[in-house]
């Protein structure tokens, strides 16, 4: 361990790892010379597996202590951060998570990363209390572009071949033995459609900004979702939503597209006395079709019966869920919809 080693106690490495690779393990090993022991908090933890998200907490664990010699593995730490689509919560989320592991308040930490672009703002929230120390460009790796090589390609084993190069050996013979189980042709069939649709917009002078509804609506202690039966996210859960329409306002397509996708449908006076708040959600990597802004009503029907459903449209499925058993279905959730649903009905600790 290097001279700085003395000065901290715990360097820490934030990333979603999607896949590990060489420029990850570089940064990973700078850690481990600063200080005796490394937390890896890997983003993303909880997310459905999807073109963005392909591998699990597990198997992101997994892949990095592969390629790890034995005594690094035993000063590594790796701890799941969910996504929280608000910096000053996610980074107090980080922290908290840093200080449960410690086993103290204020652990002395190093944070290490690389500051590349708009991506990596997140490193200035860390300041004060975790001094940044910057390792610089390590080579011209980039996760998206290791997921694209690997859904993109005729075969798994031409999509491997492309990336051999830039990632440890030891994670391209897990992704080897990965590429067998049923995941990756069901990813690869829906990066190829999420492509083709961001293709479509190439020859527009701006990128596009889509502009969507979604409608949460409980009764009791219920929460009305969908199964999403077109991709993206085809088969995961969600409120039902979907794009405004050119003629309507947001209210007028929150009613629509809940009715359409769901059957649920009572007279405008009793939406209007069940809608108890609306909230925007706007963050850049919400949704995997690009930059997409929701507008997201909350309806709370009190203690009434709760209406009949029934899947239609974009839903293959509608039911009403016990609120309580949302943090068990977490994993399998559509892009953010799980955070919109927690920010209604604070399904998480704060």
């Amino acid at each position: 361990m290097g001279g700085m080693s003395a000065k901290y106690e715990w360097a820490a490495c934030i990333g979603r790892f999607q896949p590990f690779h060489d420029a990850q393990l570089a940064l990973l090993r700078e850690a481990l010379r600063l200080a005796p022991r490394c937390a890896v908090l890997v983003g993303s933890a909880h997310n459905a597996r999807s073109p963005r998200n392909p591998f699990t907490f597990a198997e992101r664990v997994e892949t990095i202590r592969l390629a790890l010699t034995e005594d690094e593995r035993a000063r590594v730490h790796f701890v799941a951060i969910r996504d929280v689509y608000g910096e000053k919560r996610w980074v107090a989320s980080v922290r908290a998570e840093m200080a449960r592991l410690a086993g103290t308040p204020h652990p002395r930490v190093v944070l290490v990363g690389h500051r590349k672009d708009a991506t990596s703002d997140y490193l200035d929230g860390f300041s004060p209390g975790w001094p940044l120390h910057d390792v610089g460009r390590q080579g011209e790796v980039h996760g998206k572009a290791l997921r694209a090589a690997l859904f993109s390609a005729d075969t798994a084993a031409a999509g491997l071949a492309a990336i051999s190069g830039q990632v440890p050996a030891s994670t391209l013979d897990f992704l080897r033995a990965w590429s067998q189980l049923p995941f990756l042709p069901r990813l690869r069939e829906e990066w190829r459609e999420l492509a083709a649709e961001h293709d479509k917009w190439a020859g527009s002078p701006y990128p596009p900004v889509l502009v969507t509804v979604d409608a949460v609506v409980r009764v009791r202690d219920e929460v009305l979702l969908i199964r999403r039966g077109r991709v993206p996210g085809k088969g995961l859960l969600a409120v039902p939503g979907g794009f405004i329409e050119q003629r309507e306002t947001a209210w007028q397509s929150a009613l629509r597209e809940l009715q359409e996708e769901t059957g649920f449908e009572l007279l405008p006076q009793e939406m209007e006395h069940a809608c108890k708040a609306m909230r925007i959600f706007d963050h850049p990597d919400r949704s995997q079709r690009g930059r997409v802004i929701t507008h997201a009503f909350y309806f709370d029907l009190g203690e009434r019966m709760r209406p009949e459903v029934a899947g239609s449209d974009d839903a293959e499925e509608a039911r009403w869920v016990p609120i309580a058993e949302l943090p068990s279905l977490e994993d399998q959730f559509h892009d953010d919809h799980f955070h919109i649903l927690d920010a209604f009905l604070a399904i998480t600790p704060p």
